[in-house]
């Protein structure tokens, strides 16, 4: 078996259109088209080929923490990303560096899904 990239995330919330604003108007991500399933939901790109995929209809709460289940956006600059979330009314959290040297922060989406900001170190610009 080859394994030959992460396609998607996926995610269960619970207000739809709260949550197609939060990724699609406040984080920024692309819509893009969604196949005609029979349950509603949304697709959002995220960089140049993966997706996130939010799922209508959840009942039960989200367990979600920076140390345990959230997904990573990888960022030219942590400093930059921070600035214009709050820029857009959304208030990260939690800056620190990592062993390795990488950049992080977090922000929860209007569910309790935890989403980790990250500059890698080796990639940083300027």
């Amino acid at each position: 078996m080859e394994i030959i990239d992460l396609n998607h995330v996926a995610i269960h919330v619970k207000d739809l259109a709260a949550s197609a604003e939060f990724y699609g108007e406040k984080l920024g991500l692309p819509s893009m088209p969604r196949p005609g399933f029979t349950f509603p939901g949304a697709w959002f790109r995220l960089g140049a080929y993966q997706e996130l995929h939010i799922i209508d209809g959840r009942e039960r709460d989200v367990v979600a923490d920076k140390r345990g289940t959230h997904f990573a956006l990888q960022v030219a600059s942590t400093e930059a990303a921070w600035a214009e979330l709050e820029r857009r009314g959304l208030r990260p959290h939690s800056s620190q560096t990592r062993p390795d040297g990488a950049l992080q922060f977090y922000l929860d989406d209007p569910d309790g899904h935890v989403i980790e900001f990250c500059q890698i170190a080796h990639l940083t610009h300027g």
